[in-house]
């Protein structure tokens, strides 16, 4: 319907994404296969760039539950494992998914971000969704717990304006939802940076560790090795606040080649590589919203919270958000009566990965967890519950959880035996996440 007076286009719809990424393009089709009208609203227009081109062994299932895992192996790199380098240690660890407590998921893929999206949000288009690509949401109003009104621009400037039952917000780092409540935080934990780029030419493992991930300790934090098809390979630098003040007046990509050189073990990969993309960077890479939820809206994935990404973890959370969030909108609009304890439920899922994932994560800079993963024990299992952690194997049935409190035990322990050491990273670590005020680091490109 159109308002004539404001030349908004009015609609309604049962359940309003906004976001097309991997949480978006996830939650949208499992709630039309529920029976309901859904609209994915996406500001850009696929295909499009996007960093966190690493997967898990975990996202594997969620493919075959969406319909696309043979378009997913047509386009991915098979990663069969991550591999480590400390400039501390003398030589590379590499950690095989196949050794993980669950044997049965062995590997996973890395991917262009470009051609997986499109993937997902085609597939969401295809199952019923009504998808629109180029439309901005803008505001959005709560009159009643039943009842969204959501505004949004097509790059056109057409107006629209959707009511809906619930709304998604899959808005990713855009954080929608949660800037509009005024509820994102900086991780009072962690505080991180990334300066990220596409080479062509790098030097890769041989054989089947071609597609491995390398993760490359330096002094001010580390850098990913992303191996992807047709030559392509991801690189970038996360670093802290404080090293990001450094760049001066470097260009970004003069800061980022920079940085590479001071890795030597990185700087021999990429000694015959080009860049083949504009570099790009991003501050503020930690945050987390006080909440993840009301009573008829959910933040999904990096909407709600991205702590570092060492572990790939991102795109998994985000459709792991997207297929639990189904699960508490249908409660929600089907059963009102257990709306409450399907979104308390929904709450608990949304808060276990990113703990389970953040433990490790505030550690793995320490020199003492660094020891841990460049000489990896099985005492009790540890070794192989830890494979199912960097795996994504954290929400299923696998009995890693005691093998994995050993494993934080053994950590403690080997801090009280080390107290200097242990003191000393911990200082070190109190002067990396402190706050920096810096405008490079909100307009680095």
């Amino acid at each position: 319907m159109q308002d004539e007076a404001g030349g908004v286009d009015r609609r309604e719809c049962d359940v309003l994404v906004i976001g097309g990424g991997p949480a978006g393009s996830t939650v949208a089709p499992l709630l039309v296969e529920k029976g309901y009208r859904v609209v994915l609203l996406e500001k850009a227009r696929h295909p499009r760039f996007h960093i966190g081109e690493s997967l898990l062994p975990a996202n594997l299932p969620l493919f075959e539950r969406l319909g696309i895992a043979g378009d997913v192996r047509a386009i991915g790199m098979e990663k069969w494992g991550a591999e480590f380098v400390s400039p501390q240690h003398a030589m590379p660890q590499a950690f095989h998914f196949a050794e993980a407590w669950d044997k049965s998921m062995p590997y996973a893929y890395q991917v262009k971000r470009a051609e997986f999206d499109t993937i997902l949000i085609r597939n969401a288009a295809k199952k019923g969704v009504e998808v629109h690509e180029g439309c901005k949401a803008r505001a959005v109003d709560f009159p009643r717990d039943d009842k969204a009104v959501v505004r949004a621009r097509y790059d056109d400037g057409r107006e629209v304006e959707w009511t809906a039952r619930f709304v998604v917000d899959a808005s990713g780092r855009d954080t929608f939802l949660a800037n509009r409540f005024q509820i994102k935080h900086r991780n009072p934990r962690h505080n991180s940076s990334a300066v990220y780029g596409h080479f062509s030419g790098a030097l890769r493992n041989d054989g089947q560790a071609a597609g491995n991930i390398t993760i490359f300790w330096f002094e001010h934090g580390w850098f990913w090795f992303i191996p992807m098809k047709d030559d392509v390979t991801s690189v970038g630098m996360v670093t802290w606040p404080y090293f990001m003040k450094t760049r001066g007046e470097r260009s970004i990509e003069r800061f980022l080649m920079d940085g590479i050189a001071t890795c030597p073990a990185l700087a021999r990969r990429l000694a015959g590589a080009q860049l083949i993309h504009q570099v790009e960077a991003t501050g503020n890479f930690s945050y987390v919203s006080e909440r993840t939820h009301g009573a008829n809206y959910l933040l999904l994935g990096d909407a709600y919270a991205f702590i570092d990404p060492v572990f790939s973890s991102g795109v998994l959370l985000a459709m792991h958000s997207g297929v639990i969030g189904s699960a508490a909108i249908d409660t929600c609009l089907k059963t009102p009566a257990e709306a409450t304890a399907a979104l308390k439920r929904f709450d608990q899922l949304m808060q276990h990965g990113p703990k389970q994932f953040s433990w490790f994560i505030y550690r793995v800079t320490n020199p003492i967890m660094r020891d841990f993963f460049m000489g990896p024990k099985n005492i009790f299992r540890v070794k192989e519950a830890l494979l199912s952690v960097l795996a994504g194997d954290i929400f299923g049935k696998t009995p890693i959880w005691r093998s994995i409190h050993m494993f934080k035990l053994l950590y403690y322990i080997a801090n009280a035996i080390q107290p200097r050491r242990a003191f000393m990273g911990w200082r070190r670590r109190r002067f990396n996440i402190r706050r920096v005020d810096d405008p490079a680091l909100s307009s680095a490109p």
